[in-house]
């Protein structure tokens, strides 16, 4: 196929990936028992799973969970060589390094509705915060 302009080519493409990208914006979380929870959050077993990757930061930034349940944060790392490896949970009393490439589970007690428990690296550049409702 011959164009003459491939402007159109590009405006078409640009309209098709966008359209992709925004249909996932509404997918950011789920209901359990009318709880909105982040995607990043299982239920197994009767226990919740919060699931964050580090490595130039961490990611999910914001995870909303169920409050009243017993929880486990599970930190991820796939070749991680920077400060979001030296992770702080004030609240926990929690401060370790993570392993570079692994996955560290984190017994978190559970926590009351309105609670907000951050996490950080060692210098402050990177956090990420996990709300019970």
């Amino acid at each position: 196929m011959n164009m003459k302009n491939p402007s159109v080519s590009i405006i078409i493409a640009v309209v098709v990936i966008g359209a992709i990208v925004l249909s996932g914006q509404g997918k950011k979380s789920s209901s359990t028992a009318g709880i909105e929870i982040s995607n990043n959050v299982k239920i197994i077993d009767g226990k919740q799973v919060i699931t964050i990757n580090a490595k130039g930061g961490y990611s999910p930034k914001l995870t909303t969970a169920r409050a009243g349940k017993p929880t486990t944060i599970k930190m991820v790392t796939n070749g991680a060589f920077d400060c979001s490896t030296s992770l702080v949970i004030p609240s926990l009393d929690y401060r370790k390094n993570l392993p570079q490439t692994g996955e560290v589970e984190i017994p978190v007690p559970s926590q009351e509705s309105g609670t907000k428990l951050r996490g950080l690296c060692s210098m402050g550049m990177y956090n990420f915060e996990v709300r019970f409702n």
